[in-house]
């Protein structure tokens, strides 16, 4: 049997025969689609253009895998904004039971965190990856790696193969399940967003999604490194309070990041993108309204009285935020804290509840963890992951107009497409008569 690494010099040497499904891409998405059109009955050639398949797979979720999320159907679809309805159908065929059964019989341990979310036991993403290639070494799938597609062959409109390199290798149906433009070192360069639209589809335009936030002003230097949790941010656009998150939130040297920044952010990116003005309100202090804040406050000010007011604050905040609540705040840090007025203790109380920042900016594209925006979900059967406009052509993961919070997912999504895709791609080419060769 070939191994899930040998590279071959073409289709016909490897099976004897024309390869009935190319899955394009390598990810999570490609290398369950994979397996599912072998499982289905075709034979499966994966064209991966890294020097190893899983690249991406391997550093999500800091390198532990955030496999998915085990929130009900209806709230797992909220986290997908607009373009969730078109996963619905999907998600009844492959869902999270599904795919915890799928990698426990595989051999992979699962544990279940705060908040729904599933990582591997080994805490360690690599596994995941060596756990599907078992897999598919085991279905018989080649995986071929340094192979870029160049272009798709369409024939009297349907997929016929694809050009790598110079080199025509033949199908009955393509899986485009590419990835996105983000993470680019990993390989998801946005070749599919080419190939879709040389196949006639409309790409809604990308731009990045869960991405870190550039802040406005010189503050975000010193407290850089500076981690957070339990805090609430809202969101407001030209004014106007959009949203808010609850969660943890990490000081960068350009501004924020963190889980409850990158659930914002894409609202925060299309705003921007449409010129208008962007800020966030941080509350430091969630916990306490503002009356249980002012006791404290008026606590710590008497017990502390004679020590500076910049000392004092440390029992309120970190130390990386003193400096930056004493500016805001427009007190100095040298005061003793008993000499603090009523008015002056609004101020800092205000500031603790209401801390404002500008939002200028985003980090770029290469930066974020997935890509918004993609093949247009209107041109795709979600029955069957298929091209409305392209005989044998189907799509999985993010290359599709699909992006969601941070929490798992957006993986589990790729499993899913990848699933469907490989199953309705294998079996219809299973049921098509291979052509002679010519």
């Amino acid at each position: 049997m070939t191994t899930p690494f040998q590279s071959v010099s073409s289709d016909t040497e490897a099976t004897g025969q024309r390869p009935r499904v190319l899955v394009a891409g390598g990810g999570a998405a490609g290398l369950m689609a994979a397996g599912q059109a072998a499982l289905a009955g075709a034979e499966v050639i994966i064209l991966e253009k890294m020097d190893r398949p899983g690249r991406k797979l391997r550093i999500t979720g800091k390198g532990r895998c955030n496999l998915t999320n085990v929130a009900p159907l209806s709230e797992f679809l909220g986290h997908f904004g607009a373009t969730g309805p078109f996963l619905r159908q999907t998600f009844h065929r492959f869902f999270t039971d599904e795919l915890l059964v799928f990698f426990r019989e595989l051999g992979l341990e699962m544990v279940f965190e705060r908040g729904g979310r599933v990582f591997p036991a080994s805490g360690k993403a690599p596994e995941v990856v060596a756990v599907l290639l078992d897999w598919l070494h085991r279905c018989g799938v080649i995986v071929r790696t340094g192979v870029t597609v160049d272009r798709l062959i369409i024939d009297n409109g349907a997929v016929a193969g694809v050009i790598c390199g110079g080199e025509v290798i033949d199908c009955t149906a393509l899986i485009l399940a590419t990835g996105g433009a983000s993470y680019p070192l990993t390989g998801s360069t946005g070749d599919g967003y080419r190939l879709a639209k040389q196949a006639g589809h409309r790409i809604v335009p990308i731009r990045p999604a869960l991405v870190p936030l550039v802040t406005g002003g010189d503050w975000a230097a010193s407290a850089a490194g500076l981690q957070l949790r339990n805090i609430r941010v809202d969101l407001f656009i030209d004014g106007k309070k959009r949203t808010e998150a609850f969660g943890e939130l990490a000081f960068m040297e350009f501004g924020l990041s963190g889980p409850v920044i990158l659930t914002l952010s894409g609202r925060v990116v299309d705003a921007l993108a449409d010129g208008r003005k962007v800020h966030l309100v941080l509350d430091l202090k969630p916990a306490l309204d503002d009356k249980k804040l002012d006791t404290r406050l008026i606590r710590d000010l008497e017990q502390r009285s004679q020590e500076p007011l910049a000392s004092m604050l440390r029992g309120l905040v970190p130390k990386e935020l003193v400096t930056i609540a004493l500016a805001a705040t427009g007190l100095n840090g040298e005061r003793l804290a008993g000499t603090l007025r009523s008015e002056e203790r609004r101020r800092l109380r205000h500031w603790l509840k209401n801390w404002r920042l500008p939002i200028v900016g985003h980090r770029p594209l290469a930066e974020a963890i997935v890509t918004a925006g993609g093949v247009d979900t209107r041109e795709v059967d979600p029955r069957t992951l298929a091209s409305r406009l392209v005989r044998g052509l189907y799509f999985a993961g993010e290359v599709l107009d699909l992006q969601a919070d941070t929490g798992g997912y957006n993986l589990q999504a790729a499993f899913s497409t990848g699933w469907l895709a490989g199953r309705t791609a294998g079996a219809t080419a299973a049921r098509t008569k291979q052509r002679p060769q010519g």
